[in-house]
């Protein structure tokens, strides 16, 4: 039997119980951590020893050139814009000093705290100016991250740019936002310049307005400009009233000037630490127009009182219940001035005194904003509906085109001066037999070329010179819209461009060929003789008549006589500038001018001054059908030619009735201001 096995030997170890193991492990691995921590701190503090070392040693004299290194802050000061005065030297659009309201956004406020401070001013509009706004209006215009009603929104201006809320403040409403500021985070009130404009609206569409940068540079018409100009380096802040129409376009860089500039010297960290340096601005050029004030508003005025007579004529050959709006020019035959241009109806240009207009204004004065002597205008029809019924101002240029029909009829030798043509009344072409008749239908008989003129005969230029023109075909189509162009018709007034922003040319040789696409070449080349064909602006037409008065001779149209600073002292004065000369012997002019004098027309009679002039009524259809627009040009004295018209007036009827009056009132007002006598 064995012996039991004797007892293990017994360890201190052993007895250790398991609570007192885990806490002796916690402890190595603490140490183990601190060790770890305290060596990473030994880095860190080594790493920064050793690059303020070198901060100070290697790098430390370019890093104290950069503290010392300066630069200019610049910020644009707008000029004072020059002003623009008729020729006998009234003011039409002049700049005033005014006090506007304008707010610098602050991004970390909330949309209650911009809430609440739109409706604190629309109580201080309310109670203190002569505009109201409302809370929504003024929230727009603060531009915030928010709207009226808290929805979050886009901003559309930098956030660094100011936003005018109002401009042209009461004194009543200076005075409060002055006293009590501290209640308008964000709202300051700062004097800037502001465009006036005559209260007699003279020739507005011509000399145009102002609009802020900041909507200019986003519209057709004016974005391409302004584009330009800041490529060429100009500045323009946000708020600057630019032209965006007429004169104001058109002569912008000299009407604005050029800006100053303040500075202000500023180290790397952002900090002033020198005095504010300025460059002051430079205040623009003032225009003096060829416009007479009292050969424009005469202008006006006859318009708009002949237009309220032919509404309401009893006279069947006078009436015409449905003109609403009428065009003139006048312009010197001699330096191609442009004495008188009325756009009827017109409008009062200050409501863009502030650069920008309600939704409200704007649908009020649209349809009278456009100058609808170079360009299309409609009459003030509510809908497209309506609209469609009545022609707008470009219309076809009717019998005023005879005296150049007959011109190149001479010139290609279709005729001679004393050429006979037998005259039925009526005159039919074509295979479906189309008929034209003259006015009414009369026969005239044996007529020569300057009594076709002058008795306005349809058969006559049918006959004569659309007749041989078919027969040469398209080449003779275009040879007469060339020679027409060489009148200032179909092309721009200015020769190598237009003499007006956004200036259109009329009917173009493109055009026809449309036309004769659409219909036949036959058709065109049959009715463009008599002006059932083409297209004219009313400029166009006042410079095709400067050419007949000058016997063919044209000029560019002029509308700054001359060029001053803005303390008056001459800068630039305007010759006439020829654009071409049509070559011709006297003996053809001397038909049309026969032609012309002999021409009917009411409105003329005891005159002291002979008139040449052709009438023109021209027929267009509409939604509504057949209207006849009045037509006239001219010009005086008719052997010592002085001024040459014309009258445009869009379902005025017959245009010695519709136009012609409207025309002598002009005459009669130039007469009066520089004088129309045959001898001069």
């Amino acid at each position: 039997m064995n012996a039991p096995h004797p007892p293990y030997p017994s360890y201190p170890e052993a007895n250790v119980d398991d609570r007192e193991l885990e806490e002796m492990l916690r402890r190595r691995r603490l140490t183990f951590r601190l060790n770890v921590f305290f060596f990473a701190t030994f880095l860190l503090f080594s790493v920064l020893v050793v690059r303020l070392a070198s901060v100070q040693f290697v790098e430390g004299e370019s890093l104290a050139a950069l503290e010392e290194r300066q630069e200019n802050k610049p910020v644009v000061i707008p000029p004072v814009r020059g002003n623009i005065y008729t020729a006998d030297e009234v003011p039409v659009a002049y700049s005033e000093s005014t006090m506007s309201v304008f707010y610098y956004l602050d991004m970390n406020r909330k949309a209650e705290d911009y809430i609440a401070l739109a409706r604190k001013l629309e109580r201080v509009f309310s109670s203190y100016g002569d505009r109201p706004m409302t809370a929504a209006e003024i929230m727009e215009k603060m531009d915030t991250r928010y709207d009226i009603n808290g929805r979050p929104r886009v901003i559309r201006t930098p956030a660094h740019v100011p936003r005018q809320i109002k401009s042209d403040l009461t004194k009543r409403e200076i005075a409060y936002l002055a006293e009590h500021r501290n209640e308008f985070p964000g709202i300051s009130v700062e004097e800037e310049s502001m465009r006036r404009y005559n209260d007699q609206r003279i020739a507005v569409q011509l000399v145009g307005y102002l609009r802020r940068y900041d909507a200019v540079e986003q519209t057709a018409g004016t974005a391409d400009y302004y584009r330009r100009q800041v490529e060429n380096g100009a500045e323009y802040s946000y708020k600057e009233l630019v032209g965006f129409d007429g004169l104001e376009l058109k002569y912008q860089e000299e009407l604005r000037g050029k800006p100053g500039r303040k500075s202000y010297p500023v180290n790397a960290m952002g900090e002033i630490v020198g005095p504010m340096s300025i460059v002051p601005p430079e205040k623009g050029k003032n225009l003096i127009l060829t416009i007479h004030s009292e050969v424009q508003l005469e202008a006006q005025r006859a318009i708009r009182e002949h237009l309220e007579k032919i509404r309401n004529s009893t006279n069947p050959r006078e009436r015409a219940e449905n003109a609403q709006i009428g065009f003139a020019v006048a312009i010197e035959t001699r330096t191609g001035y442009v004495r008188a241009m009325a756009s009827f109806p017109d409008y009062d240009p200050n409501i863009w005194r502030t650069g920008s207009v309600t939704q409200e204004v704007w649908d009020a004065n649209k349809h009278a904003m456009s100058n609808g002597t170079i360009r299309t205008v409609y009459p003030n029809y509510k809908s497209q509906e309506d609209r469609n019924k009545h022609p707008g101002s470009m219309v076809y240029i009717g019998s005023a085109i005879k005296p150049l029909s007959v011109l190149f009829g001479l010139k290609e030798k279709y005729f001679t001066p004393n050429s006979r043509y037998f005259d039925t009344g009526t005159y039919t072409y074509g295979r479906d037999n189309t008929t034209v008749s003259n006015a009414d239908g009369k026969a005239l008989g044996w007529i020569d070329p300057a009594t076709a003129i002058a008795k306005s005969s349809n058969v006559f230029m049918m006959g004569m010179v659309s007749e041989p023109m078919y027969r040469r075909g398209k080449e003779a189509l275009e040879a007469y819209m060339a020679f027409a162009n060489q009148f200032g018709l179909g092309v721009l007034t200015g020769g190598d461009g237009p003499s007006l922003p956004n200036e259109i040319t009329g009917t173009t040789m493109a055009d026809l060929e449309k036309e004769i696409r659409a219909s036949s070449l036959q058709n065109v080349i049959m009715r463009i003789t008599w002006g059932q064909m083409t297209q004219f602006t009313t400029l166009q037409l006042a410079q095709y008549a400067l050419t007949l008065a000058n016997r063919g001779k044209r000029l560019k149209p002029q509308f700054v006589e001359r060029m001053t600073t803005y303390d008056f002292e001459p800068v630039e004065t305007f010759e006439p500038v020829v654009l071409n000369e049509v070559k011709l012997p006297d003996e053809y002019w001397n038909v049309v001018h026969d032609g012309m004098l002999r021409v009917f027309k009411t409105g003329f009679d005891g005159v002291s001054y002979s008139v040449a002039a052709k009438t023109g009524t021209s027929t267009m259809w509409t939604s509504a059908g057949e209207v006849n627009n009045a037509v006239f040009i001219a010009y005086a004295p008719a052997d010592n030619p002085k001024l040459a018209v014309a009258v445009v007036v869009p379902e005025g009827g017959y245009g010695a009735w519709g136009a012609a009056p409207i025309a002598r009132r002009i005459f009669d007002a130039y007469d009066r201001a520089y004088g129309l006598d045959d001898a001069g």
